[in-house]
């Protein structure tokens, strides 16, 4: 059984989980979980241990138990954090900029629109 996590395992882990939520476009609702059960991690860390033996039969196990003792750290969650919203600025970015410009458009022309009726 692992006890400890090494920082550089903890950064490939934390990246990799990052990756994975940005890419589904959930980097709000994940944020927000995760700010909202910050309290709670030991916790949490504690129940993956003992859900180990049922998790384990479908994830990888050593990574399961790396992922446990890495959520009861408090910087480790600050890490993910931050790397989930890095992320979502870096791959999303053009699409925000894009968007916002559509939206100027769309408001001038309703604006030209009203200001024509009058």
């Amino acid at each position: 059984m692992i006890t400890e996590v090494n920082p550089e395992q903890a950064k490939k882990l934390i990246d990799k989980i990052a990756k994975f939520i940005v890419e589904r476009k959930m980097a709000a609702p994940a944020i927000m979980t995760i700010e909202s059960l910050r309290p709670l991690s030991r916790i949490g860390g504690q129940l993956m241990h003992f859900l180990a033996p049922f998790a384990e039969i479908i994830f990888n196990p050593k990574q399961y138990q790396e992922l446990a003792i890495m959520l009861e750290d408090q910087k480790n969650i600050k890490l993910l954090l931050d790397k989930i919203d890095q992320l979502d600025v870096e791959m999303y970015e053009k699409e925000r900029k894009q968007k916002k410009i559509l939206r100027k458009r769309k408001l001038n022309k309703i604006k030209k629109f009203f200001k024509l009726k009058k």
